[in-house]
């Protein structure tokens, strides 16, 4: 190993301590041959050839890089002495590859887990990833990073590559890059050289101030306990995700005397004598090594299953190889550089969350933010949002189609007072509400475009757009292009035709209102008993016994009114009562077949085609949207005949073309749809659906976007505010076919004959008070 190294110099103290300990426990003589390959290649290959042909050992530890385990790994499988390699991140290829070779340490890729936890702690979406190119080991890193990120909401806005060669001022300029976007979460898996160089650069920036979040990976957390208090300082608010290890039980105490006493005589010109995770896994890794050469000693078992078969608590925990790899660690430390060091924060386990104990499952929490305060950069009093607004950011440029058909969903107007495009709409509304429920702040800009809605589409491809706002449906073929976010209007394809009438059984008494009727009833009756009291002294047929002179009465209220004539009548009082009862009953009569005239035509609509296999068989003509991809679905899906599609730019030309039979049926996405039979509600109908996507906003293939998109727009439906926008922005269309109607589906009410009534119940009445005032001077004279 290279012992120039802080890792190389405490696992070497703690091999030999581990020696030490195993053969005062074993009484077992196991001799320990440390080797310096100083960090080169070259140098470790000649120290293990030596190793092996010269001292003879039978096992080989350390390897700290992936070009060591590849070049040693494969001398020592050559002959057949195990070796086992400190490198936690060892790809399974390269295990099967050589078969002598081990990964003794438990593998870290697990904490990115943990980092996917702490930032759903707090929320954020998206970070920044910085890594250093150290070895082939930080490309497995990347894919475990890529492959955990994938099954959570998180996205990786970018990824910067340092090297380890870089200078300053190129990683100023890194810096300067990342800083003119608007996240502002980075993840960091260098090296401490690499890193502290970094934080420093960042610091001179302005980048370790409020509002920036740093987490850091084990690769440096575990090396913090090396460096020296301005490191602290420049380093302050970082969080770091670190190997765990228990370091308060005795065993631990016991180990950490000896190691320090050894520490400081081996190692003078470190200042921190304390050991870390890497003599913890250099201990159990030797301890491994060399029960397993004593084991094979006894049983006389092939090696490689001795080694397979033993399984040891170690200072790490418990360690068995499964597949010649140590199990993976599933246990980590949470600490947040403060001032001139650190503290632990606690420790996240995998399934269970965040604790600051290790023994009580009672005390685990799913968020970090449970833990007690955290210190970030530039001390805030609240937590980072994750994002911020760069001076520089360019807007994003928004393509808004200009041939839409239904203007209440979008419409571009020129201004030529300002010489400028005005956009409004349905779909303009909800984008911009969908982006005040984004995590970060979107500047945009709308460009207007002519042309169909595929090359709409593609332009994103193009990259001639950032996104596509519209009456933009969902279908599978635009994907090629670009990808949507989830649909925020109905789905599905409708085709509309003109309806045909269907009666109700009672449908002849809905002209009138139940009170006109009653009122109707009552006046009639009245009239009838004023013609009657009036004329039955004159007239021989309407007298007799007081049940005859019932039914006479009201026969004469519904009957006598259209036989009866001026000669029939004997007094003045009733032929005036009469007239004005005749006149009301005109009206009122003929209203009454007008109004249900009207009902017969449009009540009870029913489809006058169907299906559309109808009108495909009859070699019909149906519409479709300008610039829609309904025409393709006709011809591709549908079977029709391209020869019988008729495009059309308006629901008013919709209209026209099915009321005068130049088209038997439109074909209609389903917002447009409602749209439509709004306006038109009695004259046509829905016969047919068929399966599309509805409108979603279009984003280029891969983009984070989407998912924020998604998010957002899901937040703007099921808060509310979806259906607010719908019923503000397209619930104000009124039913042109209903204008001439009256009161509810055409119903006549007393408020329509008010004055007419009147006239008749006050002829009648005064008819009645002169013919009583009459009868009673008469028989006062008498």
């Amino acid at each position: 190993m290279d012992m120039t190294s802080r890792a190389g110099k405490e696992a070497r103290v703690a091999m030999e301590i581990a020696i030490d300990d195993f053969n005062a426990k074993t009484s077992q003589n196991v001799t320990l041959y440390a080797r310096n390959s100083k960090g080169s290649l070259f140098e470790a290959i000649h120290e293990a050839t030596y190793l092996i042909d010269r001292r003879k050992v039978e096992a080989i530890l350390g390897l700290y890089t992936m070009e060591e385990v590849l070049s040693i790994g494969e001398i020592g499988s050559k002959s057949q002495v195990p070796t086992f390699s400190l490198l936690d991140s060892i790809p399974q290829r390269t295990l099967d590859r050589f078969p002598f070779l081990f990964q003794a340490s438990p593998s870290q890729f697990g904490q990115m887990k943990a980092f996917v936890a702490i930032m759903k702690s707090f929320q954020w979406n998206r970070f920044t990833f910085v890594y250093e190119d150290i070895n082939s080991a930080s490309t497995e890193f990347i894919q475990h990073l890529m492959e955990t990120i994938k099954e959570s909401s998180i996205q990786m806005n970018n990824m910067v590559k340092l090297s380890p060669l870089a200078s300053s001022s190129s990683l100023l300029e890194e810096l300067e890059r990342i800083n003119m976007e608007q996240c502002r979460v980075f993840l960091v898996h260098a090296s401490l050289e690499t890193s502290v160089r970094l934080f420093q650069d960042a610091k001179t920036m302005g980048m370790m101030d409020i509002g920036y979040v740093w987490i850091t990976t084990n690769v440096i957390t575990d090396l913090l306990h090396t460096v020296n208090s301005s490191t602290f300082s420049m380093m302050e608010g970082v969080v770091g995700i670190g190997s765990f290890f228990a370091d308060t039980n005795s065993w631990f105490l016991d180990f950490s005397t000896k190691f320090q006493k050894r520490f400081k005589v081996e190692q003078p010109e470190e200042e921190n004598s304390m050991p870390a995770i890497f003599a913890l896994q250099a201990y159990d890794a030797t301890w491994i090594a060399a029960l397993a050469l004593t084991k094979k000693n006894i049983s006389g078992k092939n090696l490689l299953d001795v080694i397979s078969s033993l399984s040891l608590n170690g200072s790490t925990g418990e360690v068995h190889f499964i597949n010649r790899k140590s199990t993976a660690s599933k246990r980590y430390r949470i600490i947040n550089v403060i001032g001139k060091y650190y503290r632990e924060l606690g420790f996240w386990s995998e399934g269970l969350g965040f604790s600051q104990v290790t023994n009580d499952r009672a005390t685990y929490q799913t968020s970090l933010q449970n833990m007690g305060h955290i210190f970030w950069p530039g001390r805030p009093l609240h937590t980072p949002r994750g994002w911020a607004i760069p001076s520089s950011v360019s807007p994003l440029r928004v393509g808004v189609p200009t041939m839409a058909v239904f203007k209440k969903f979008v419409e571009v107007k020129y201004d030529h007072t300002h010489h400028n495009f005005t956009y409004g709409g349905y779909t303009i509304e909800v984008f911009k509400e969908t982006l005040t429920r984004l995590p970060y702040h979107l500047p945009y800009k709308f460009i207007p475009f002519n042309g169909s809605y595929d090359s709409l589409v593609k332009q994103v491809y193009l990259k001639n757009f950032d996104a596509v706002v519209g009456d933009v449906s969902v279908i599978s073929r635009r994907y090629q292009y670009a990808e949507f976010t989830h649909p925020y209007t109905e789905t599905g394809l409708m085709m509309v035709v003109p309806v045909i009438t269907h009666h109700e059984q009672w449908l002849f008494v809905k002209p009138f209102t139940l009170g006109m009727w009653a009122l109707t009833i009552v006046v009639y009756i009245y009239n009838g008993f004023v013609l009657w009291l009036i004329e039955r002294k004159h007239s021989p047929e309407l007298q007799g016994s007081a049940l005859n002179q019932a039914g006479i009465l009201l026969c004469l209220s519904f009957t006598r009114l259209f036989s009866l004539n001026g000669d029939q009548l004997d007094n003045n009082l009733t032929r005036m009562v009469t007239v004005a009862w005749l006149f009301v009953a005109i009206i009122v009569g003929q209203c009454y077949t007008a109004s249900l005239t009207s009902m017969l035509t449009i009540r009870r609509l029913a489809p006058k085609v169907a299906d559309y296999e109808t009108l495909k068989h009859a070699n019909a003509v149906v519409g479709y949207g300008r610039g829609a991809h309904v025409s393709s679905y006709l011809v591709d899906v549908l079977g029709f005949k391209d020869e019988n599609l008729r495009s059309f730019t308006s629901p008013e030309e919709y209209a026209y073309a099915l009321r005068n039979k130049e088209i038997a049926a439109v074909f209609l996405e389903a917002p447009f749809t409602k749209l439509f039979l709004a306006k038109y509600c009695t004259s046509f109908i829905v016969a047919a659906t068929f399966g599309e996507g509805g409108f979603a906003f279009v984003l280029p293939k891969g983009s984070y976007m989407v998912t924020d998109f998604t998010k957002a727009l899901l937040n703007v439906s099921e808060s509310g505010t979806l259906q607010h926008i719908e019923k503000r922005m397209l619930g104000s269309e009124h039913c042109v076919d209903m204008d001439s109607m009256q009161d509810e589906y055409g119903r006549l009410g007393l408020t329509n004959f008010w004055s007419l009534f009147i006239l008749t119940g006050s002829t009648s009445t005064i008819a009645l008070v002169i013919h009583v005032v009459i009868t009673i001077r008469s028989r006062l004279r008498w």
